[in-house]
């Protein structure tokens, strides 16, 4: 029998009045959400049509308490007490008394439909009804029910115990005092939540799945290995996970979902699904769920990936390298110094050529200042510094190359710059160097033409602080020689970097991922949907990012950002590349970050 009163929704509810709550759909959504609710004190109601599902939900409850037990998180009378405050069952007629109902069940409209039907048929008129989804339309569900004032969303992240964030979704039709009720049950639970309005994604997911949709389509079109492109954004980036590694947790077909709705309203082609994600899909490789998805699993379920046919070899150098004994640096500016410093600390002989000898010898002063403070830190030996420092040579010519194995330039992100310098080292670097260059934008294969040897030229883009990154995207040009290549991956094992390979286009890997990705997270501010510390907020603690967007873009510098967003644009022609005019509008107003005090956010002058 249905409820016949109208809910009072006219004054704001109190989160104890939240005592009993009802999650509905006990997967590992569903039974990390009924954990958090029941070691906060609340009555939860597990409710699943699959008893074997609510056996497991119990099992893995009783798993994790018994965890935190032996960790003495929490006494055994408590463990006892948390596991009586959940029960499970396998009929929406277990909600009745329910406060509030959470569903997790899976990303199917019509089935989410009917579970909010059956709950309009048993739950009180003042119950709060949550949707977990994190694609499909919350207004829409609200709408098909009996009561769309009291609908909202409620998107935890997995695992629901761990990730602090949750994002409480509003629709036009959600009464304000059911998004604050359910915003302080958040409070309550520990968590952090974020107001937001419905559409596909929300703010986490909104951002992340555009980028993991792209890095699937640059593994489809072979541009770099699967290893490689999770390697450059774990190390590039500091994120925790890879893309590619991630979207075999999330389940391949959970993000294919998330993205056909995000692009049936946007209609932005970075949001439509990589076919590659649909193929895994349809063959059932839906990733560790299924023990295949870009990767191999030892088990359905299991995170522990099995080599297999796309595994690299374990020495899979395409040719015999080059001897490198000594190296030139060209360039006085941090990357130029950083890079020298790497160098050096690994045995190296360094020529560190600037445009005059003065630069060059304050490059070497702020070298000497770095490794003082790896000794400070006891990372380094005295000893260790002053072999390193004795190492390099200071020069104001390039003429000092004359003799090095491996030139690296390290000068101004301008093509002409470097066209000019590399013509320069094609005249004095002997025979047999190579010659590589550390942009991170331009195309490699223009500065190789600038030399009589292009097969001798390749690119080395190393990251910022380059003595702490231990990332280099290695870029072959078309004329590349093997051994080039081989030399230079050994160089990069030389130097305890990890090098990645990439072809000769616009971003190589990290850049090409990133970008656009802080470029979508301009425009949700420009469209008013969310503020810069939601976002920021969103990214860190629902995606693990060790900065959010906007903390990133003003450290990288807004000109810089925006220099790289033109020539991704430029070489991709994809609309949704273009610059956000919000970014162009804050460069042209001087406004470009911490090193001018102001970008997105206004920082105290040093």
């Amino acid at each position: 029998m249905g409820p016949q009163s109208t809910p009072d929704l006219s004054t704001p509810a109190s989160p104890l009045s939240l005592s009993t709550i009802a999650v509905v759909g006990l997967g590992t959504m569903g039974t990390g959400i009924a954990e958090v609710l029941t070691r906060a004190g609340r009555e939860v109601i597990g409710i699943d049509t699959d008893e074997t599902a609510a056996r497991q939900a119990v099992a893995t409850l009783e798993a994790a308490t018994a965890r935190a037990v032996a960790r003495e998180r929490v006494t055994e009378r408590e463990r006892q007490d948390i596991l009586a405050r959940f029960r499970t069952f396998t009929d929406l007629q277990a909600a009745a008394d329910a406060d509030l109902v959470i569903e997790v069940v899976p990303e199917d409209y019509e089935l989410k439909r009917q579970v909010f039907a059956g709950l309009d048929a048993v739950v009180r008129a003042d119950t709060i009804l949550a949707t977990g989804t994190n694609a499909l339309s919350v207004t829409r569900l609200a709408a098909d029910s009996q009561r769309p004032e009291r609908v909202l969303g409620v998107h935890f992240f997995n695992p629901a115990p761990a990730m602090k964030l949750v994002e409480v979704v509003s629709s036009v039709l959600t009464a304000p005092t059911a998004v604050a009720a359910v915003t302080e049950l958040a409070r309550d639970l520990g968590k952090d939540p974020i107001a937001v309005g419905d559409r596909p994604g929300f703010v986490a997911d909104g951002l992340l799945f555009g980028y993991l949709n792209q890095a699937a389509a640059m593994y489809e079109a072979r541009y770099a290995t699967r290893e490689d492109i999770d390697a450059a954004m774990r190390l590039g980036c500091g994120l925790p996970m890879g893309p590619l590694a991630l979207l075999d947790l999330i389940g391949v077909d959970t993000a294919r979902t998330v993205l056909e709705a995000m692009y049936a309203e946007s209609q932005d082609r970075l949001h439509a699904p990589a076919p590659i994600l649909g193929q895994l899909a349809e063959a059932g490789l839906t990733g560790r769920k299924a023990g295949r998805g870009f990767y191999t699993y030892d088990a359905p379920g299991s995170s522990t990936a099995v080599p297999d046919a796309e595994s690299p070899a374990a020495a899979d150098e395409l040719a015999a390298g080059r001897t490198v004994s000594s190296v030139g640096v060209a360039g006085s500016g941090t990357m130029a110094s950083g890079i020298a410093e790497v160098f050096a600390k690994a045995g190296f002989k360094v020529v560190l050529a600037a445009r005059s000898l003065e630069k060059a010898e304050k490059a070497k002063a702020r070298i000497a200042k770095s490794l003082g403070r790896s000794v400070d830190k006891g990372r380094l030996s005295a000893e260790a510094r002053d072999t390193a420092l004795a190492s390099i040579t200071p020069a104001g010519a390039l003429d000092a190359f004359a003799d090095v194995d491996l030139a690296v330039e390290a000068v101004a992100e301008d093509l002409a710059v470097k066209q000019e310098l590399f013509h320069t080292l094609d005249k004095v670097c002997k025979p047999g160097a190579i010659l590589a260059t550390t942009t991170s934008s331009l195309p490699v294969v223009a500065c190789a033409r600038a030399t009589s040897r292009p097969e001798d030229v390749i690119g080395m883009h190393f990251f910022n602080p380059a003595p702490a990154m231990k990332l280099v995207e290695v870029v072959r040009t078309v004329l590349t020689a093997d051994e080039v290549h081989a030399t230079v991956r050994a160089v990069c094992a030389k130097v305890r970097k990890h090098p990645v390979d990439c072809g000769d286009r616009a971003g190589f890997i990290v850049n090409a991922l990133l970008f656009p990705y802080l470029n979508n997270a301009i425009k949700m501010v420009e469209e008013h949907y969310a503020t810069l510390d939601d976002i920021d907020a969103a990214m860190k603690l629902g995606g693990g990012y060790p900065m959010g967007p906007f903390e990133l873009l003003d450290v990288v510098g807004l000109d810089v950002s925006l220099a790289i967003e033109k020539v991704l644009h430029a070489e991709f022609r994809d609309p949704g590349l273009a610059p956000a005019p919000l970014l162009e509008h804050l460069v042209a107003a001087g406004c470009l970050g911490r090193k001018t005090g102001r970008g997105f956010r206004e920082y105290a002058r040093r």
